[in-house]
């Protein structure tokens, strides 16, 4: 008889739902990329606005007033009531049981909406003007309010894919205390730089296409939490923020 030694260990098992946090993960910063694109199109092509950082709307709504600029003051308070209105609406629908399920019915609110702007856009020749331009601006806040909300409430606390301040705040304060760089963290930070690029870029060689970056982002997404890639053991659609 041999002992236990002579034993062939038992193979490793696979960590449950690594594939899912991978695509969890991936869904997240698919997400930031197309945040970081609608607001390089809204700022740029839009009114000079953005559609998910209402920190820095409420600054420029402040200093419309201080500048007597009606226009920057209206673009402002539109986007401004576009993003609550997204969110309030997202909230409401991923109220209650099943949250995947509802999860990706905000998502499907989120693809409409930007698929409907992308169609209008693209019929103004990718430079709408007047009450096409701000309509639009109310549509891409609304998104981005629908998506703030939804991350926001089926998310892990500080859990973002639009208003990042947060996250970067936490990244230097962790680097600061123990030396350690939140890995999806940095991402994020990144998905955001990148988006914002591709969404410039789009917007100056080829305006009528520049919505299709984030729907496109947004459809994937949804398509990918229709799977179990983009779930987690619990159901989950977003990684834990670690």
């Amino acid at each position: 008889m041999g002992d236990e030694s002579d034993t062939d260990p038992p193979p490793k098992r696979r960590r449950p739902g690594r594939a899912a946090a991978s695509g969890g993960v991936a869904a997240a910063v698919a997400l930031t990329v197309a945040t970081g694109a609608m607001d390089a199109i809204s700022f740029l092509a839009l009114g000079g606005v953005f559609t998910s950082v209402m920190t820095a709307n409420l600054s420029l709504l402040g200093m419309s007033t201080a500048f007597l600029d009606a226009t920057l003051a209206r673009d402002t308070a539109v986007a401004i009531a576009g993003y609550i209105v997204g969110a309030l609406l997202s909230g409401r629908i991923v109220r209650g049981p099943r949250p995947a399920w509802r999860a990706r019915c905000a998502l499907t609110v989120e693809l409409l909406a930007l698929g409907g702007l992308w169609a209008v856009w693209a019929a103004a020749g990718g430079h709408p003007s007047g009450g096409r331009q701000l309509g639009l601006l109310a549509v891409a806040a609304l998104a981005m309010g629908g998506q703030s909300g939804l991350v926001r409430a089926v998310g892990p606390p500080g859990f973002s894919t639009t208003y990042l301040t947060g996250v970067l705040t936490g990244l230097l304060v962790d680097v600061a205390r123990s030396g350690t760089v939140g890995r999806l963290s940095m991402a994020l930070l990144g998905a955001l730089l990148v988006g914002a690029a591709a969404g410039g870029l789009l917007v100056a060689h080829a305006a009528r296409a520049a919505p299709a970056l984030p729907t496109g982002l947004v459809a994937l997404v949804l398509l990918a939490s229709v799977t179990s890639l983009a779930r987690d053991a619990q159901g989950r659609l977003w990684p834990h923020a670690e």
